[in-house]
């Protein structure tokens, strides 16, 4: 069996930015005593979603990705994706920190893109892995 490498070093570099964005919320909820829910602040309600968003997302696919990698999937392709992922949710995360990527305003439209592009690698990471497991396993 292959020690899943690429995905031991997308998991490390996911889990730094799961703990920058996780800074970023508790250092905003000390600054403005906010202990739980978001204190109807939406900033910090942008935060609690990007945080909230990745979470939601990277667990799952780390663990299909190490699958993917120790099975049928070529190396070059699981790092692809991998890579795919990495930079889609970088995105999504910067959009989620303006009122443009949040929540549509109409300055900043770069900041919408970034959110749907984000949102948009996430599918396709999620789509190309799963069929490429599916179909070379089958």
């Amino acid at each position: 069996m292959t020690i899943p490498i690429i995905a031991a070093v997308t998991g490390a570099v996911l889990i730094i930015l799961q703990a920058i964005l996780m800074i970023l919320v508790g250092s905003h909820r000390i600054r403005n005593r906010v202990n739980l829910g978001t204190g109807d602040d939406p900033a910090l309600e942008r935060k609690i979603r990007r945080h909230g968003n990745l979470a939601e997302n990277a667990a799952l696919f780390i663990a299909v990705l190490a699958l993917a990698e120790m099975t049928v999937v070529p190396n070059n392709v699981v790092r692809i994706i991998a890579i795919v992922f990495i930079v889609g949710r970088i995105l999504h995360a910067i959009a989620l920190s303006t009122v443009a990527g949040s929540h549509g305003a109409k300055t900043g439209k770069i900041f919408a893109a970034f959110r749907a592009i984000g949102a948009f690698t996430t599918f396709g990471s999620f789509i190309a892995l799963g069929g490429y497991l599916l179909f070379g396993i089958f």
